[in-house]
């Protein structure tokens, strides 16, 4: 199995790269991870937040392949421990999933095309993160499920 977590636009602080880039080094060792950065729309003014989402779901669409398990990171989506994570982390991985795809969405939450193309909706917190945030935060929380699922020391209980 393979995980891409998939963004609209490039990741912006430093401080956040450096912390994504450290738990990615990690996940090697444990899986095929990648982030794959689609492009931030450009000239948005005149267009409605409909409109952009519409767009943003149009180029998501478009990178995705029609075996990809497409999972949204939403704030209404189902709330894990991370143990629960691992859990269903793992349950996919001895399933028949190839291909984990996580989509962080626009500004403005995701397009209904996409919530019917999604197979599953996840939330991080009831908490609102900035989309620059959640995907450190989601980055080492797959590398933490990682670790409990070997039984590794990283994560207490």
């Amino acid at each position: 199995m393979k995980i891409t977590l998939l963004t609209i636009g490039k990741t912006e602080d430093k401080y956040l790269i450096e912390g994504i880039e450290k738990y990615l080094k990690r996940l090697k060792h444990y899986i095929n991870f990648k982030i794959q950065e689609l492009p931030e729309l450009k000239n948005t003014k005149s267009l409605s937040q409909e409109q952009q989402k519409s767009k943003e779901a149009e180029i998501v669409l478009k990178s995705l392949e029609s075996t990809d398990h497409l999972i949204l990171l939403d704030e209404k989506g189902l709330e894990f421990s991370s143990k629960h994570f691992s859990d269903f982390l793992n349950k996919k991985m001895i399933g028949s999933v190839q291909h984990l795809v996580f989509l962080i969405g626009g500004p403005y939450g995701f397009d209904p095309v996409l919530f019917q193309r999604a197979e599953e909706k996840i939330s991080l917190s009831r908490m609102t993160f900035s989309h620059q945030m959640v995907r450190l935060f989601f980055v080492e929380q797959v590398y933490r499920a990682f670790t409990i699922l070997k039984g590794e020391p990283y994560h207490h209980e």
